[in-house]
This record gives structure tokens, C-alpha cells and sequence, in this order.
């Protein structure tokens, strides 16, 4: 006769009301961990659903699915005469090899076996990461960070509530997998106004940012090995997705007038892509000239290849008038535009676009439907009111020159207490600036530094795959006020005479 367990005899089930997972799934959880434990042996009878319940304080509605579940996966017997009875086919191994039941709630020791990943995986690994903060992120100086404190919430709370009461009853269902059409039309319109981009709303493809463009762009375009040219320095953003599809790394060299084409052709002319931020390139800043344009267009020509211009701040201009966008430039379609709204409106939204060439479109958006279907509809529907009703551009007029301000008040400062130091230049656009280093010092070590007095800027040889002449400290400007540059630098200051 199987022997009936009473609950003393193993760890007592603990319910947690306040858990989102329902009761019955907590039971089920401890039950089943309890039997692959073999704390609760094979043949062993269990109390009652009814029993069950009056000892845990619960209705017998939530054992008896318990139960049900357990019974339905074979962990359990139902027998005439005698009760539910944990089954006595479960094999050795399931049993012998099983965690104990407190595993469902508690962390292993750190020992357990860790999964091995792929080659392509493993390269993420020394590719960096930029802005990753929680919260608002506060900390100076944070590159490519936004002034989130003069978004203008409200006005989007507005837009958003207004849109889910009014329009998303309609678009509720799968959406098309390039994005709300009033959207691609809005954005076809704000670019080719300010940026010189010629195109029509169908070859624009909403995406989760930058970096969902270029991941897209990269699983669409490359095969595993195929060659392609990064800035060096440059985007470790772009990195992380060529390398994530397989690609080998080119880094080409960057100077005073952007990317060295000559380079490139030398180092890999039969390179299948480009990724180039030719308007303020990341980090250095340094605006591509007229003739090298020209020649990474003839380039990709020439190779059959694709040039991905990351347009990524190009909004903030505070002196004279950028040369317009590359894509404007290409006569023989072979130029992909990548834009964000999140150097503008704040980094969280997650929207960003791409322009292709009307032959690609088929190929990118068969690829987008198997990796996240469409963004989410609200948030474009919002963004489209907010370009279209003028609210991008009235922002982008009342914090240009506020942030402007911030930029004048970091670079006054740093030449007051870093002179000694670090060599700044005046940037004519963007959200941050490099200080370079005199030769010799290391900015891996002066990141340290500032991290400890918590201040967060970038070592531009993170951004590089080769040893540079001199390292340098990227530094946002915009998501800080005057007030708190101030007291920043003269920290940084007294951190960085350890150096």
C-alpha cells in the first residue's frame, strides 16, 4: 500500500499572493521540484486536493489545477482506491539528475555549466558600449545623450493618449512590416527638406533605431565573411552588427576630411559594404569632403558595394549649413540612409529609419518580417503627429541654442581646467567632442579615473581596432546643464592630475 507524505516531510510549499505567477503554477512548481528532487519518492502518495488546500490556506480549485497539470505531464497517477500517487515510471536519470526544489526560487552557487557561444557571439564581447545607464541618466558627461530635461513630456503624454483613443482601434492588427505609412511619409518629407534626401515613402523603413537599421542592413546584405570598411576610429555600433552577421572587419583610417578612400580601395577593394558617418563623424567629428564623397561613391560603384551613411546628428548645427546628405549625392543607387529620432527626442523611444534603393526594399523587408515584424504602432502614430503638427521643429528651434550654450560652457571650462591637458576644438555640430591626449597618455586609464568620481566619458581607443597616435576622451554635452558642467570638469580636473 503506497504511504501517504505529509507536507512536514519536505520543504513546505511557500506561497507568494503578491507574484504575478498564479497560485496554482507556485504549487505546481514546488510539487514538481520536490519529485525530480526525489524528495518526494515514486509510489508516494499525496495528500487530497482537499487536504492540500485547507493546509495552504487556498481554494480547492488551485491544487486541483495543480494536480490536473501535474497528472497531465506524467509527473503524477491517478489510481481507483488509492489517491494521486507520484508515478512510478519516471526514468532514473530524470530523477537523479534533478535540481532540488528550492532551485525554483533560488540562484545556483555559480558552478553550473554556462552555455558556450557562437564564434559570432563571442566577438560581441570586445565591441563597447555607449550610454547603457538606468534612469535618466545624469551622469556627465554621457556621449550622444540628448537634453531629455527639455523634451517636452506632456505634450507627448498628449499625443500618445490621443492616438490610443482615437486611432489605434484601427490599426490594432499586424501592421506592414515598414512601419506606419503616415510615419514613412513624414519622415520622406522632414529629410528631404533638411537633409537633401531624395526618395519616396515607400523605400523608407521604420526601425528600432540605428542600430536596427544597421543589424538589418547587415543580416540582409552580408554573407558570413564577406569583407566589409568601418571608420577607425568609428561606431562600435556598427561593429557589433557587422559582426553579429558574419562579416570581417576593415578598419580604414579617418582623418581632418572623414574617411580615406584610398585607404580602403588599397586595404579591400572588393569589400562588399561601407558603413560611414560623413556628415559628423563618430567620434572625431571631422566632416567627409566634397572629393571624398565622390570617391567612396565611384568606389561602391566600381565594387558592386553598399555605402550605409549613418546620418546620426545631423539636426544640431550651430554654425553655417552641413553639405547635404550623401545619399543625395548617388546616381547609381547604391547608397543606404540610416536616421534616429533619438539624438532629438530622447533615446528610449527606440525609432529610427532607413532609405534604401527601391531594389533592396524587398529583400530588407522580407528579412524584417522574421526578426521583429513591425515597431510598435503607438509610439509611430505619436511621432508622426509630432513631425507632421511641427512639434519636431519647434523643439529642435527652442534647444539648438541651449544646448548650443552647454557646448560653449564644456569647452570654456575644460580649456580653464584641463588646458594643461587635453586638446579640444570647438565642434560646429553635434552632441559631443573629443579631448585628446598628448602622446603617451593612456585614456583607458583617465576613463577609470573619472568613473570613480562619477563622471562618464569614452576612451576613443575603445572605437578603434588599431593603436591610434594619441587617445582621447569623447564627451556629451547636451544632457547636462551649465551648472552641473561646471562642477563636472573641476572634478574631472582633480581626478585626471593622477594620469
Amino acid at each position: 500500500m503506497p504511504k501517504r507524505t505529509r507536507l512536514t516531510e519536505r520543504p513546505p510549499i511557500q506561497l507568494d499572493p503578491t507574484l504575478p505567477e498564479p497560485l496554482y503554477k507556485q504549487i505546481y512548481g514546488w510539487l514538481r521540484g520536490a519529485i525530480l528532487a526525489g524528495q518526494v519518492p515514486r509510489g508516494t502518495r499525496l495528500p487530497s486536493t482537499r487536504a492540500l488546500a485547507t493546509e495552504l490556506g487556498v481554494s480547492r480549485t488551485t491544487t486541483a489545477l495543480a494536480y490536473d497539470q501535474l497528472l497531465l505531464e506524467g509527473y503524477l497517477e491517478s489510481r481507483v482506491g488509492s489517491g494521486t500517487i507520484v508515478s512510478t515510471q519516471l526514468p532514473d536519470g530524470l530523477v537523479e539528475g534533478a535540481h532540488p526544489a528550492t532551485d525554483n526560487v533560488t540562484k545556483g552557487d555559480g558552478n553550473e555549466p554556462q552555455p558556450r557561444p557562437t564564434t559570432r557571439v563571442a566577438t560581441l564581447d570586445a565591441v563597447p558600449q555607449l550610454g547603457r545607464v538606468e534612469g535618466t541618466g545624469s551622469r556627465a558627461f554621457i556621449a550622444g545623450q540628448p537634453a531629455l530635461d527639455l523634451f517636452p513630456y506632456a505634450l507627448w503624454g498628449r499625443l500618445l493618449a490621443r492616438n490610443a483613443r482615437e486611432s489605434l482601434p484601427a490599426h490594432a492588427g499586424y501592421q506592414p512590416a515598414a512601419g506606419y505609412p503616415p510615419l514613412r511619409e513624414a519622415i520622406a518629407t522632414h529629410i528631404a527638406i533638411t537633409r537633401g534626401v531624395r526618395c519616396t515613402p515607400e523605400q523608407v523603413i521604420i526601425t528600432s533605431g540605428t542600430q536596427g537599421a544597421l543589424d538589418l542592413i547587415a543580416r540582409t546584405l552580408l554573407e558570413p565573411g564577406d569583407r566589409a570598411w568601418t571608420e577607425e576610429p568609428g561606431y562600435f555600433g556598427a561593429r557589433g552588427a557587422l559582426l553579429a552577421a558574419g562579416a570581417q572587419l576593415v578598419p580604414v583610417p579617418v582623418d581632418a576630411r572623414g574617411l580615406i578612400v584610398a585607404a580602403g580601395r588599397e586595404r579591400a577593394p572588393d569589400a562588399r559594404l561601407a558603413v560611414v558617418s560623413p556628415s559628423h563623424q563618430f567620434p572625431t567629428g571631422a566632416t567627409m569632403s566634397l572629393g571624398r564623397r565622390l570617391a567612396l561613391l565611384d568606389w561602391a560603384r566600381e565594387a558592386d558595394a553598399w555605402v550605409v551613411e549613418d546620418d546620426y546628428d545631423s539636426e544640431y548645427r550651430y554654425r553655417g549649413r552641413p553639405l547635404e546628405a550623401l545619399q543625395g549625392l548617388d546616381q547609381a543607387g547604391k547608397v543606404i540612409y540610416v536616421g534616429t529620432f533619438s539624438k532629438v527626442l530622447f533615446p528610449a523611444l527606440r525609432i529610427g529609419y532607413l532609405v534604401a534603393p527601391e531594389p533592396l526594399i524587398p529583400l530588407l523587408l522580407q528579412t524584417r518580417r522574421f526578426v521583429d515584424m513591425h515597431p510598435p504602432i503607438l509610439e509611430q502614430m505619436a511621432l508622426a503627429d509630432f513631425l507632421r503638427e511641427g512639434h519636431y521643429a519647434r523643439h529642435l528651434r527652442r534647444t539648438r541654442p541651449q544646448i548650443q550654450r552647454r557646448r560653449d560652457c564644456l569647452y570654456q571650462e575644460l580649456q580653464r581646467h584641463l588646458g594643461w591637458l587635453l586638446d579640444v576644438s570647438l565642434p560646429e555640430s553635434g552632441l559631443e567632442f573629443v579631448g585628446w591626449l598628448p602622446p603617451g597618455k593612456d585614456d583607458r586609464r583617465a576613463v577609470a579615473l573619472a568613473d570613480a568620481v562619477d563622471i562618464m566619458v569614452v576612451a576613443v581607443s575603445r572605437q578603434s581596432l588599431e593603436p591610434q597616435p594619441r587617445g582621447g576622451l569623447l564627451m556629451g554635452f547636451a544632457g547636462i546643464d551649465e551648472a552641473t558642467i561646471r562642477r563636472s570638469v573641476q572634478r574631472l580636473a582633480k581626478a585626471l592630475r593622477e594620469l
